[in-house]
């Protein structure tokens, strides 16, 4: 195919969340025809599965400026910048009334799942004349009908919402994780709402260490008052959660802040269990609980519980990508230029620098990977730098290298910064290289609620 029909095709975005909007909205202002598929009902659904959750960023943080300038036209009205929008209030005022502009609305397709992504004509392994091919990207909607997209390039905005990392030890899952699975829910259940009963009056094990795992811990927790006999316990793979406790008052977003603090409170008080160093290694469903059987350290784990909240991360889907040239970390599976600046085993606090298309891109040009997919498995996403990485992609797309490269964010610190790691319950000093780091924004769950350390 040549350059002039390749340069002619729209650019597919997969995943109709804050990032591919954000992607669709910023290629639209570059005059470049996008076209975003979405496996949900509608926009935010990832989201929208998390409605009940209130976000750590006020609403200033958690809008892109391109699609603010596409809402602008529609009467759209900027929400008080300074309130903390829930999941839901995130869908219902943001999302769903951009997916709904002129401009995007007739760009998206909904109820339908990205199959696979190829070089149209060549598979992985040929090279020859790869550079000027374009995007065959196969989908499956909703009703079973597959279809071919051809694109010019391709952004893959999906998040990683739906492949949680297992329960298990080793990146495996536990013996008889898979038939136990009616007894496991994702890391953030409405255990005040729709959820209350699954929960109320029973034992509930939550295993992880990220804020997903203390949002649900601390709604148990005051379930916990209310229901007689119900029952919590935290397992964590590494032996502190202090990590998690944050930086309390020198956390420059309050909530976030305070959620840390509320968490560490309720384990002073005895409000719930902790096991540390644990290695799940069984799980046996029963009738009404399922048994958990481990390790933690020397001790032998036996627990026998009504429900396993698995908050212990996520991992990208990868294998509709198979055909695609990609440059990933062998750690993190993530762009190799941006895994040094989010290796979990090296980064710890959420200062990740500003980043745009030069450390994005991969072999086969014109394929991106952006928002929590392109964190891989690192924990701390940001959602603003997700905002960041697709303006600086739409404007390479566009020509714009003076535009693409000019990578910036001013953000609120966390007011913690170490390598506090799994392995060392001591502070191993500053992973910011001694110096002060600058402002940064880590938001629970946009796009995914894995916007911070679910894992370990």
């Amino acid at each position: 195919m040549s350059d002039v029909v390749r340069a002619d095709l729209p650019v597919v975005v997969i995943g109709a969340g804050p990032v591919g909007l954000a992607a669709a909205a910023h290629l639209l202002e570059r005059g470049i025809e996008p076209v975003v598929i979405e496996a949900g009902d509608g926009a935010g659904a990832a989201v929208a599965s998390w409605g009940h959750v209130r976000l750590f960023s006020p609403w200033r943080y958690d809008v892109d400026e391109a699609a603010r300038r596409l809402l602008a036209p529609t009467g759209w009205t900027t929400p008080d910048l300074d309130t903390l929008p829930t999941g839901g209030d995130l869908v219902s005022e943001y999302l769903a009334p951009l997916a709904a502009t002129p401009q995007i609305a007739a760009r998206l397709r909904t109820r339908t799942r990205v199959l696979a992504v190829a070089r149209d004509g060549a598979d992985k392994t040929r090279s020859l004349g790869r550079d000027r091919r374009a995007y065959r990207v196969r989908t499956v909607t909703g009703d079973g009908r597959v279809e071919d997209v051809l694109a010019r390039a391709v952004i893959d905005a999906s998040g990683t919402f739906t492949t949680s990392n297992p329960l298990g030890t080793s990146g495996l899952p536990a013996l008889g994780e898979a038939q136990a699975q009616r007894f496991v829910t994702g890391p953030l259940p409405d255990v005040l709402g729709g959820a209350r009963d699954r929960f109320a009056g029973k034992h509930t094990l939550v295993v992880g260490m990220g804020h997903s795992a203390a949002n649900t811990l601390l709604s148990l927790v005051e379930l916990a008052e209310s229901a007689p006999g119900t029952t919590i316990t935290w397992a964590i793979r590494g032996g502190s959660p202090r990590r998690l406790f944050g930086g309390g008052t020198d956390d420059e977003l309050p909530a976030r802040g305070l959620l840390g603090t509320r968490l560490r409170d309720a384990l002073d008080a005895g409000r719930l269990t902790l096991v540390r160093w644990i290695s799940i290694e069984q799980l046996v469903a029963r009738d009404d609980t399922v048994r958990v059987l481990g390790r933690s350290r020397d001790e032998t784990v036996d627990l026998d519980v009504h429900a396993i909240v698995n908050a212990t991360g996520f991992r990208p889907d990868l294998d509709m990508l198979r055909e695609v040239r990609l440059d990933l970390d062998p750690v993190v599976e993530s762009p190799s230029g941006l895994a040094e600046l989010i290796d979990p085993n090296l980064h710890s606090c959420g200062t990740v620098p500003p980043h745009g298309e030069t450390l994005l891109r991969h072999p086969d040009d014109g394929f991106y990977l952006a928002g929590m997919k392109s964190y891989g498995r690192a924990p701390t996403f940001l959602l603003a730098t997700g905002y960041e990485q697709v303006r600086s992609v739409a404007a390479a797309l566009a020509g714009d290298r003076v535009a693409a490269d000019a990578v910036r964010l001013n953000l609120p610190a966390t007011g913690v910064c170490s390598t506090d790691l799994v392995e060392d319950d001591a502070a191993g000093g500053s992973c910011c290289g001694g110096t002060t780091p600058e402002p940064q924004l880590v938001t629970l769950g946009v796009g995914d609620p894995t916007a911070t350390s679910e894992s370990r």
